[in-house]
């Protein structure tokens, strides 16, 4: 008896909004685990048990831990994931994560927590390596940036939700105040664990495994209606086992080799993009911003309360500014995203600092700390827009199939590097320099236009299997790569016609004689054509 899945009852777009609704829900809980931790740190009874009383340090460092978690969780999920499926690596995921986050609800010492907190991050590793990745192999090249989108509208969810939840919990006293909102996380955990099994597994992970069947019958529920003859089926299945055939020839490069080792599919190219662009994602500020926003609200003279709450408001800001990105990312591509947002985000923190230099704040405090809130809001909105998902989605949809698990864990490696680096640095920019800070940020922003605009391809509208003909380029600079991309794709077009009037000429059957074939080298012995 076969067990229910919903690619047997359901097929075309259902199908893929069902895949990336289940996606969205492990995003989901990634957000809420990021932002779970502004509120426990500033409950009382969190502070004394853990003996965290004028440590600022240590507070930090239990918050950063969790990062480093992330980072192990991704490297092993990476290789996990190319072993034993999405979802399977998924449910291991969550099991990870569910152990974790219950060893925090309970956590009696500092040591217990720190533990705990890195046990959740190795969960949360497996997670953000492989999710991405099977929601980028099901979904419809045409459609995968609005998928993805939409799954980072459920992740700033996941933070607004822990927001408002800590500041409910805020009016109570005691243990509950911090450990129910840790205790709140195990709930998408153990829906996403149980209700992943009812999901197909990745047809692209299906076919590299030689299970071409079942890999045929999932393409066909998600691009023909269910039939697997369909031509749309038909055009992909094939390019997905030319392409694995391909790539098999290589070899399956390791963590390392992916890094150094120089090869056709210019993997190391691919790696370093993928790192880059997360680093440059944390470096345009939004750690800053979301960090440190109540000071600044506190700085125009808003109560500690009203500052909570326009932090709160500002959270709600940023999730509504993901919407906009399901409807233009696959319209507008990822080159002009990143290039329009990074010109906006950096103009909006420039404005900050400007409006928050105490020589210009002292003069009228209402009037430029309202300016202030209004840029901090508008640059977060802008930040929703572009630079949070492009980031994520671009390196699940560069890598081969071989290793796109792998790269994916690349991504995540990037991701801890730049929050790690932000977090650590920000403090004492913060505490040095002030304003400039959001001046330097906002530099970084202007900085980042020239690197998309020349190292970043545009992924939008093309297949996966179509990539790696993008990515296969000798030149690293984009308007290189294209000129001779061109120029590929001309000399291919002369070969086919060529071949095509030499079959007409000598009149040999190219479906009984195959060009490359013994047959055809036999046949050509005996005619006076010339071949290719």
């Amino acid at each position: 008896m076969k067990l229910y899945n919903v690619y047997r009852h359901y097929h075309g777009e259902k199908l893929v909004y069902l895949i990336n609704f289940a996606a969205g829900l492990s995003i989901f809980f990634f957000g809420y685990d990021q932002g779970v931790m502004s509120g426990v740190n500033i409950s009382p009874d969190y502070v004394q048990i853990m003996g965290l009383e004028s440590n600022e340090a240590l507070l930090g460092g239990v918050v950063a831990v969790y990062y480093a978690g992330t980072l192990i969780g991704a490297l092993i999920g990476g290789w996990v994931g190319d072993k034993i499926g999405r979802i399977r690596t998924v449910v291991l995921g969550c099991i990870i994560a569910l152990f974790g986050a219950a060893l925090q609800t309970s956590a009696q010492n500092v040591a217990w927590m720190i533990c705990s907190r890195i046990i959740t991050g190795v969960g949360t590793g497996h997670l953000n390596a492989i999710v991405p990745v099977w929601s980028a192999e099901t979904s419809h090249h045409k459609s995968r940036g609005a998928m993805l989108a939409m799954e980072f509208t459920l992740n700033i969810f996941g933070v607004v939700v822990a927001y408002w939840l800590a500041y409910g919990m805020s009016f109570l006293e005691g243990g509950i105040r911090w450990r129910f909102p840790i205790a709140f996380q195990i709930i998408p955990l153990i829906v996403l664990a149980f209700g992943i099994s009812i999901f197909p597994e990745s047809p692209r992970w299906l076919l590299k495994k030689g299970r071409n069947e079942e890999g045929l019958d999932i393409l066909a529920a998600l691009r023909g209606n269910g039939d697997p003859s369909h031509p749309d089926v038909v055009r992909e299945y094939n390019d997905i086992l030319t392409t694995i055939k391909e790539e098999e020839k290589e070899g399956e490069p390791g963590y390392i080799s992916m890094l150094f080792k120089y090869d056709k599919l210019n993997i190391p190219r691919r790696v370093h993009l993928s790192v880059w662009l997360q680093i440059i994602q944390e470096l345009t500020g939004i750690g800053v911003i979301t960090v440190y926003a109540p000071q600044v609200f506190a700085s125009a003279g808003f109560s500690t309360s009203t500052s909570q709450l326009l932090s709160g408001v500002n959270n709600v800001t940023y999730m509504i500014g993901t919407l906009l990105p399901v409807f233009t990312l696959d319209r507008w591509g990822r080159r002009f995203t990143l290039l329009y947002g990074a010109v906006a985000q950096g103009i909006s923190l420039i404005l900050v600092a400007v409006l928050t230099k105490p020589e210009i704040m002292a003069t009228n405090p209402a009037a430029y700390g309202s300016g202030a809130t209004f840029f901090i809001f508008l640059y977060t909105c802008l930040f929703g827009m572009t630079w949070l998902s492009v980031p994520w989605l671009y390196p699940f949809e560069i890598f081969p199939t071989k290793v796109r698990a792998k790269g994916g864990a690349w991504n995540v490696v990037g991701w801890s590097i730049g929050n790690a680096l932000v977090m650590e640095i920000t403090p004492p920019m913060i505490a040095g320099i002030g304003w400039i800070t959001f001046l330097i940020f906002g530099a970084f922003n202007f900085l980042a236009i020239p690197v998309v605009y020349a190292l970043y391809p545009e992924t939008s509208n093309k297949t996966l299997e179509e990539l790696d003909v993008v990515f296969s380029t000798r030149s690293l600079l984009v308007w290189n790569a294209e000129k001779e991309l061109a120029e590929k794709r001309k000399n291919a077009i002369y070969k086919s016609d060529m071949i095509h009037e030499s079959e007409e000429e000598c009149q040999i059957n190219p479906v009984k004689y195959n060009w490359r074939s013994p047959q055809w080298r036999r046949m050509k012995k005996k005619t006076s054509c010339i071949f290719l």
